[in-house]
């Protein structure tokens, strides 16, 4: 699936909210912060990646980790619902791991925060 414009997060207002009334999850490799968005402007689930120089190193490294956890979230987009905010906070470990294992510890993240809806029950 495609990376659309409309996942984005680019306002610091947005960023701001994350990290003020969501949840913290830490995954080693990057942090993961997430929120609803209120019933009226509900959508697809929106990112927002984010690689300080303290935390990360130089330009070269921090755009890696940035571009990695993009495609992280393009490839997984299905497994956070529709409505919520995510915000991803990169830490030196991240340009360590393996693709495969980033992966990984994503999507079971995700599956630990948003488990998937049970299917109806036939009577």
């Amino acid at each position: 699936m495609r990376f659309r414009a409309e996942q984005h997060l680019r306002r610091q207002l947005d960023f701001q909210r994350i990290r003020a009334e969501g949840r913290r999850h830490d995954c080693g490799a990057f942090t993961l912060w997430h929120v609803a968005r209120p019933a009226n402007e509900a959508g697809v689930a929106r990112v927002g990646v984010v690689a300080s120089r303290a935390a990360v190193g130089d330009a070269v490294r921090r755009n890696r980790a940035k571009r990695r956890l993009r495609e992280m979230f393009r490839r997984h987009q299905l497994l956070a619902p529709p409505g919520h905010d995510l915000l991803l906070v990169a830490r030196a470990a991240l340009n360590r791991l393996e693709t495969a294992e980033l992966a990984e510890k994503f999507a079971g993240v995700c599956r630990k925060i948003f488990p998937p809806a049970a299917p109806p029950s036939s009577p």
